[in-house]
């Protein structure tokens, strides 16, 4: 049922090859050929399926993991800025309606991160895009408010009912509460993004190596219990993007820009080798290190207008793990298929009952978000 989109643009302006620009067009229409479909049959909707080669029920989107479509939504958005078509433009009103249905007609969820990783997507159609979404944005919001608690000092819960905050949940928050406060001028919404970050610094931050903690367990007096001293890349990404969000609106820049170029640093030290992000399998980890190249490439942007040195060393390490997937990619049915570790060659899988984490849609997906942000860097 899917069509691919027009064919990448490979030039710039000044006729010059655009390298990464065409292999994350590539990219995208293997994804799109071998995971995008319809949601129950039903016309104008799209998901994409979990896994590939698809099992029946992957088919019926039984297993389809909500925070998986909003990136599949943010790297539609990064296309569409990178080679602007009608043709996504449809599939992205599409996804949008699809994740609607599959939720239920309900655009939440019990998921903290979950919501905050959609309503980031959203709010980059709408502003980059300018489709409406102004109402299920405001709706995700509003959710994220709530899940603030004072329990443990502050932060919000990774979901409803739970005793755990941390990282994945706080980080996307804070980043989009961030940019609704600078469009909308809401104070109260960039006071709640400063306190995010604030708490993840004060609880969470291993000071040993300026890497972050996944989160920590709340005890029923308010207290807390146990730190989850597990380390992500993706927690490290997100904390990095809402630095350079804080940084942005101006809130004590320089603290914001140092904690940004610590964790470059110690992401560049630590999760990467000979400059290449550290993959963490398939399943939910599959993202993680995309996500992590998504706002890397956003403090190379970014941050040489606010004074810093480190925005060389974040596309570094953007282009050295982009040049290591594209050489470990795999040849399969569809086009390239990307490795859960992008120094090690891809495996095809063989069947629907293959455990391989090629299989998995977050996989790719964390390939074509590593591809856009190297064409993000190329052309700009």
């Amino acid at each position: 049922m899917t069509r691919e989109v027009e064919d990448p643009g490979i030039l710039d302006d000044n006729g010059h090859p655009l390298l990464w620009s065409a292999r994350a067009g590539v990219v995208e229409r293997a994804v799109y050929t071998r995971h995008l479909r319809h949601v129950w049959g039903m016309p104008r909707t799209v998901l994409g399926m979990a896994h590939w080669p698809p099992s029946v029920g992957t088919h019926l989107h039984r297993h389809w993991n909500y925070w998986w479509q909003a990136h599949l939504l943010d790297c539609l958005v990064d296309a569409q800025l990178r080679h602007p078509v009608p043709a996504r433009v449809t599939m992205i009103e599409r996804l949008m309606r699809g994740i609607r249905r599959r939720n239920g007609r309900s655009w939440t969820n019990d998921y903290y991160d979950d919501m905050a990783w959609l309503g980031l997507a959203l709010l980059r159609a709408e502003t980059e895009i300018y489709l409406p979404c102004e109402v299920p944005i405001r709706q995700l919001l509003e959710q994220l408010r709530d899940g603030w608690t004072d329990h443990a000092g502050g932060g919000i819960w990774w979901r409803r009912g739970d005793d755990f905050k941390n990282v994945p949940a706080n980080a996307p928050a804070a980043i989009l509460l961030a940019r609704w406060a600078r469009l909308a001028d809401e104070r109260v919404d960039a006071q709640r993004a400063i306190a995010m970050v604030d708490w993840m610094e004060e609880l969470l931050l291993d000071r040993g190596t300026g890497l972050l903690h996944d989160g920590l367990h709340v005890s029923p007096d308010g207290g807390i219990r146990g730190i989850e001293t597990a380390i992500y890349t993706y927690c490290q990404g997100a904390f990095l993007g809402a630095c350079l969000e804080l940084a942005e609106l101006g809130h004590q820049q320089r603290i914001n820009v140092r904690r940004a170029e610590r964790t470059i640093s110690a992401v560049a030290e630590y999760l990467s080798d000979q400059g290449v992000l550290h993959g963490q399998g398939g399943g939910d980890g599959g993202l993680f290190a995309g996500i992590t190249a998504r706002y890397l490439a956003q403090a190379a942007l970014r941050m040489p207008a606010m004074g810093s040195e480190f925005g060389e060393l974040a596309a570094g390490v953007v282009f050295a793990s982009a040049e290591a997937a594209w050489r470990n990619r795999g040849v399969v049915t569809g086009g390239p298929l990307i490795s859960p570790q992008w120094t090690e060659p891809a495996m095809a899988p063989r069947s629907t009952g293959s455990e391989v984490a090629e299989r998995d849609l977050s996989v790719q997906l964390s390939g074509w978000t590593l591809f856009e942000a190297a064409a993000l860097l190329e052309r700009t």
